[in-house]
């Protein structure tokens, strides 16, 4: 009678490892789940990035707005006509000295 229940205990062993810690067992499915969130979660920024880059090419393409927007950003440039006012924060150590003089 015991050889039968060992045998058993065997055989349910045997029918549990597949399930488990097979190649479709049920750990693999759970760590293939995960990747596949940290994925659909790095395809959905780069997503957003790819909408973002797709408008700056189409105002690139469609006006000269975009470029104009840059060119003044980047390089400092200005329009024939209009005035270029910069203000330069207060150096507060030297207007102290010209206080107290």
């Amino acid at each position: 009678m015991r050889i039968v229940i060992y045998s058993m205990l065997v055989l349910l062993i045997a029918i549990q490892y597949p399930l488990w810690l097979g190649k479709g067992g049920w750990l693999k499915v759970y760590e293939m789940e995960k990747q596949v969130e940290l994925q659909e979660a790095k395809n959905s920024l780069l997503a957003l990035r790819n909408a973002k880059l797709a408008g700056d090419v189409k105002d690139l393409k469609d006006g000269t707005r975009a470029i104009e927007e840059r060119a003044r950003a980047e390089h400092g440039l200005i329009k024939e006509g209009e005035f270029f006012v910069q203000i330069l924060p207060v150096d507060k150590s030297a207007a102290s000295t010209e206080i107290k003089q």
